[in-house]
């Protein structure tokens, strides 16, 4: 961490705790990848994950409680987005290194 968590309270170090929490789901990882490319329906979140409706909806609720999906509500349909956009900034630091790492690993079993 950076030299601002000196200074950061508890209650902060928490709020920051409880957001990596939220990305600690591989299912929520898998939503907000969807979105990535746009709004989408609950329906569309459904075929693309291949999660049930109610398992959906249920990590669709905690990103929101959360603040980083917004939903849009159409006729009886709900339509949800990306409310943090930062959050593929930390997404794709993790990803870029997990990736190295598995690259490493590989070549590694393979000599």
């Amino acid at each position: 961490m950076s030299n601002n968590a000196e200074s950061m309270s508890d209650e902060m170090l928490e709020l920051i705790a409880q957001r990596f929490r939220l990305l600690s789901d591989p299912m929520r990882l898998k939503i907000l990848h969807q979105l990535q490319s746009g709004e989408k329906s609950v329906t569309e979140l459904v075929e693309n994950t291949g999660a049930s409706q109610p398992n959906v909806s249920k990590h669709l609720s905690t990103l929101r409680t959360h603040g980083l999906v917004k939903r849009r509500q159409e006729g009886n349909m709900a339509f949800f987005s990306i409310a943090a956009p930062f959050i593929f900034d930390v997404c794709n630091t993790v990803c870029d290194s997990m990736k190295s790492e598995w690259e490493q690993r590989s070549s590694l079993l393979g000599s």
